[in-house]
């Protein structure tokens, strides 16, 4: 196989070349959907040697995969449905990301788990993580650690002392979920993948009953051309069944869309020293740290409205700071709120009415000669999904397949990571930042922090911080759109960076900078800077505004009012009766 050595920089010349080997080269695999399922598909099938293109309608990880809960955790909660299996699959991948796979992104995690329930409570839950570590949840990282009451609340004082009797203490992991996903897609692209975003699937191409491959239309222009491929794979998540009913194919299984709401809040507001998993009446709720700020979630609902946009309404905030506050001494407020996301959990419908017991599991099947789809599943089995979405797609290219070998191939920058951590004080003497700064590039890149750096060479105003998001250089908006396929401000400051849930002013204060650093990579003039600006503030203001609302009928009609930054993307069309 054989790749330039800068294919992997998903950058304006890349899309230029990208719809120009769509017309025309014959590609073995065409994966739809740039979430981390479509981009671990394209992944393990670049890596087998396989010719690939990943087409996406919106941004890499514009849905579900940037709106997780930031955990590549193993599922202990699973234990308790006697998902055996599923827990020990997804320790294993968990394993996998923090030694070999991303461990510049995937990091270890201390939770506290409370206890509230006198006698039974302390062996109930100490003999599932025993099951836990038993099954390769301690293999990296400690394991289960039991405390008094006295000592849970040394390690977590926030907690009011009359809502627990003790604690018990394991670990798990944080990621972010946005940049894991464009890292999986660079590096797919690294090893051949024709990856494309802003390229929208509107039909299919058939040879009588046979899928030959996928009729596509660019988002930002409104252009039509064709994709062929002995093989389809539909990844679009919660967008199963609308893409399926493109093929006019009778699907195996359908997907149920699941709202699950998060709230950020400073670090200040929770004292403590560990990430925390309460139990609530119906499920958890997590408390994890991120960066200078708490992760608050999250919400298990059935939603049926627009599936690009999922709005939070006042009564998931509600609920949210209802459940939290039930443990913590200083009660946290609206006013505490800096950031709010929704996302939706794309789950197998069928097995039970309620979405927080529909199967976490994922399905995969030839619905029909030349299409194969794949659902379910949780972001941290993405690779299992997908050389099972592969494994399954074999059957419909006439050459040999190789195996799956994503086990033994790490992502971008995760080679020489731990390393460069060691040279975290020789680097900043290099670059001219502070030692902190390379911990966050290094955290954020890995081993491609340099490149990120380089960006800079000539233009040192690059390496100051952006004015109202400090916590990220100007460079990094660069290095979005010159590397990691960003197109728009949405891009940049949702999923490249996460300006958007991590500042009271979700990104607005900042966003007319950012346009005028990255406007001349994508060739912006001032108009398309007003548009692009104005275009992200409706955004912000159509999510605050929404989160007021009272339930989720109200909070969409908010959310779905403001305009679309990709200019030519059509409506799904409506699913077959």
């Amino acid at each position: 196989m054989t790749t330039k050595p800068d294919s992997q920089f998903l950058g304006p010349e890349q899309r230029r070349t990208a719809w120009e080997r769509f017309g025309k080269d014959h590609f073995d695999v065409v994966v739809v959907g740039g979430g981390v399922v479509g981009a671990g598909i394209a992944l393990d099938a670049a890596t087998r040697g396989l010719k690939v293109a990943l087409v996406e309608a919106r941004d890499l990880a514009s849905g579900t995969s940037s709106r997780s809960s930031k955990m590549f955790h193993g599922g202990l909660r699973y234990l308790e449905q006697l998902e055996f299996g599923l827990v020990r699959e997804a320790l294993r991948e968990r394993e996998l990301a923090l030694s070999t796979l991303a461990p510049h992104l995937v990091k270890p995690l201390r939770f506290l788990y409370p206890l509230t329930r006198r006698f039974w409570e302390r062996p109930y839950v100490a003999s599932g993580l025993v099951l836990y570590d038993t099954m390769g949840g301690s293999k990296s990282v400690p394991g289960q650690h039991h405390l008094s009451r006295h000592g849970a609340l040394r390690l977590a004082p926030g907690l009011k002392s009359d809502s627990l009797i003790g604690g018990v203490t394991y670990y798990d992991t944080v990621v972010d979920d946005a940049r894991h996903t464009m890292t999986v897609a660079r590096t797919a692209a690294h090893y051949g993948a024709v990856i494309r975003t802003s390229t929208q699937v509107v039909g299919f191409l058939r040879e009588a009953d046979r899928v030959t491959g996928v009729r596509v239309r660019d988002s930002e222009d409104g252009r039509a051309g064709e994709v062929r491929a002995h093989v389809v794979i539909n990844a679009t998540g919660v967008w199963t069944d609308e893409v399926q009913s493109l093929a006019r194919s009778r699907g195996r299984f359908h997907v149920r869309a699941s709202k699950g709401v998060h709230i950020v809040v400073p670090r200040d507001r929770i004292v403590s020293d560990a990430a925390m998993i309460l139990r609530t009446a119906t499920s958890v709720l997590f408390v994890i740290p991120w960066g200078a700020h708490w992760i608050v979630g999250t919400t298990d609902t059935d939603w049926n409205l627009d599936l690009a946009h999922p709005a939070a309404t006042n009564a998931d905030i509600a609920y949210l700071l209802n459940r939290v506050n039930e443990v913590l001494v200083t009660p946290l407020t609206h006013a505490d709120i800096d950031g709010v996301y929704a996302g939706l959990r794309p789950l197998l419908a069928g097995e039970s009415d309620s979405t927080s017991k529909l199967s976490r599991e994922h399905a995969v099947a030839r619905v029909a000669p030349g299409l194969v789809a794949i659902a379910g599943g949780k972001y941290t089995t993405y690779r299992v999904m997908a050389y099972d979405a592969v494994d399954e797609a074999a059957q419909d290219i006439p050459a040999r397949v190789s195996p799956s070998i994503t086990e033994k191939v790490p992502l971008l920058g995760a080679d020489g990571y731990f390393a460069l951590v060691n040279q975290t004080l020789h680097l900043a003497e290099t670059y001219g930042v502070h030692p902190y700064r390379v911990k966050h590039l290094l955290d954020r890149y890995g081993s491609l922090a340099d490149e990120v750096i380089a960006m800079a060479d000539g233009k040192p105003e690059l390496l100051q911080p952006i004015t109202d998001a400090p916590a990220y250089l100007q460079v990094e908006a660069v290095y979005a759109v010159a590397a990691e396929g960003a197109l728009h401000l949405d891009d940049i400051l949702a999923r490249r960076t996460r300006i958007s849930i991590e500042y009271a002013h979700r990104g607005a204060n900042c966003a007319e900078q950012v346009a005028q650093l990255v406007a001349p990579l994508l060739g912006w003039d001032e108009s398309d800077i007003e548009r692009e600006v104005e275009t992200y503030q409706a955004r912000v203001d159509a999510e605050i505004h929404s989160q007021n609302q009272p339930d989720d009928r109200s909070a969409d009609a908010l959310r779905a009012a403001a305009p679309e930054p990709r200019p030519q993307l059509l409506e799904p069309v409506p699913l077959d009766s």
